[in-house]
């Protein structure tokens, strides 16, 4: 059995496993390997793309900056977190803040450090990148329609850093882009939706809280039907494999999650839709291997 000082550990670890998000970051890493292997650079063998040192350090520098950006969120909205989310506040609450600070410059550093192995361009990219997540953090998150937008381009942006350093440019990876940045966006304003009362308490200016539910919704709406458009240009104009199944699902989806957003009045109706994104953009990631089933195969033996 455990000592009451091993149990304390412990939870100490989970607390800052939750503050981190590390379940979103292992996600982020499975994608950034899938999608490099598939998508960017589908044209080399699998082994020189799992093995490729560069791509690593890319792949460990993103997830140190998103890491220390889930730090640097959640001390800035610790006080609206005890509103909507008190259970997981109470856990996040077991690390000291001057741990969690202390632990986000060693997480940025790090990522500095790895970049620099791969270039000086990569140093520049992920710098500019850590500055962005904490001015997003500490002022633009509570600004309207910006805070939105910054928070959909900064959850892609690891995805761009893998995009520059294969360069490939091929339409498909924009379309690729613009389906994963509209499901974001919808997320965004959802999450607006189910976290409207602490929102309005701290005086964040989303769209819920300066326009009302029913305008936010109206947004939402506006952009499920933009996302239909890409969904449809790669099922339809783009070779994605048997991918198209999952966009083909996503459209049904994307039609119910509609219905049941106009439906839906309470906090615990919004968590369930955004739950449903979350299964999207999850799926989506598994998804990639649909692209060509036996590529992984074919290249490893």
């Amino acid at each position: 059995m455990f000592s009451r000082k091993q149990k304390h550990i412990i939870l100490k670890i989970f607390s800052l496993f939750s503050v981190v998000r590390g379940y979103n970051i292992l996600i982020v890493v499975l994608a950034q390997y899938l999608a490099s292997v598939y998508i960017f650079a589908h044209d080399k063998p699998v082994k020189e793309v799992l093995f490729d040192v560069n791509l690593l350090m890319l792949v460990l520098a993103s997830s140190a900056v998103i890491a220390g950006g889930y730090i640097i969120n959640n001390f800035y909205d610790s006080e609206k977190d005890l509103i909507n989310k008190p259970n997981k506040s109470m856990l996040d609450k077991l690390v000291s803040q001057n741990t969690k600070l202390s632990f986000y410059f060693v997480l940025n550093f790090s990522a500095i450090i790895m970049a620099s192995y791969v270039s000086f361009r990569a140093v520049i990219f992920f710098s500019i990148y850590i500055f962005a997540i904490w001015f997003y953090s500490h002022k633009l998150k509570k600004m309207l329609v910006i805070g939105n937008l910054t928070s959909a381009i900064l959850t892609i942006t690891p995805f761009f850093a893998i995009f520059t350093y294969y360069k490939n440019f091929d339409t498909v990876i924009f379309v690729h882009a613009s389906f994963l940045f509209l499901i974001i966006a919808i997320r965004e304003i959802t999450k607006d939706l189910e976290n409207l009362k602490g929102d309005l308490a701290l005086g964040y200016h989303t769209i819920p809280v300066k326009y009302g539910e029913r305008t936010a919704k109206k947004m939402v709406s506006f952009l499920v039907i933009l996302t239909l458009v890409p969904g449809y240009l790669l099922v339809y104009k783009f070779e994605v494999g048997y991918m198209y199944f999952y966009f083909n699902t996503c459209i049904v989806l994307l039609i119910v999650f509609l219905m049941l957003l106009w439906r839906s009045q309470s906090r615990i109706h919004y968590l369930l839709l955004h739950n449903v994104l979350k299964l999207i953009i999850v799926a989506g990631v598994f998804s990639i291997l649909l692209i060509d089933i036996d590529l992984v195969l074919n290249r490893l033996f």
